[in-house]
């Protein structure tokens, strides 16, 4: 069985476009006081903060995760951009598909993705790419959902 793809559009990240799937983060001049431009976390446990080396993940996929008990921050190391598809938090394990939205990320920012925000990614072309990932030290064990 193969299965068929559909098409999505991307378009650049916003902070704007970003805010129902979560937060886009860029430099800010050191001692500046927070504010709501910073990431608004929601950790509730012992943070992991590490850098993953993924290898080639293409821009096609079939499946979407979401975290609903912690925050997740992703960027690229190196400045590279990327692309990460998403949809909205709901309730239920469902959601509808005409709301997956893909964006590219540039390589000057990093997002925080909302909890329960459905996503794929990061994908990107090149054979690998280093990310940082801020999520807590258990959540690929104890707060994975996926949808294929």
């Amino acid at each position: 069985m193969s299965i068929k793809y559909q098409p999505l559009a991307v378009q650049d990240i916003t902070p704007k476009s970003f805010q129902p799937y979560g937060q886009v983060i860029f430099p800010i001049a050191d001692g500046k006081p927070f504010d709501q431009d910073d990431a608004q976390l929601c950790l509730g446990g012992t943070p992991r903060f590490y850098m993953m080396r993924l290898a080639k993940t293409g821009i096609k996929f079939q499946s979407l995760a979401r975290h609903q008990q912690c925050t997740q921050c992703l960027g690229s190391v190196g400045g590279q951009d990327w692309f990460i598809a998403v949809a909205p938090p709901c309730s239920g394990d469902r959601f509808d598909l005409a709301q997956l939205t893909a964006f590219r990320i540039s390589g000057n920012c990093f997002i925080k993705l909302n909890l329960g925000t459905w996503h794929a990614g990061p994908l990107f072309m090149a054979d690998n790419m280093d990310f940082y990932n801020l999520e807590l030290h258990n959540t690929n064990s104890h707060d994975y959902e996926v949808y294929n």
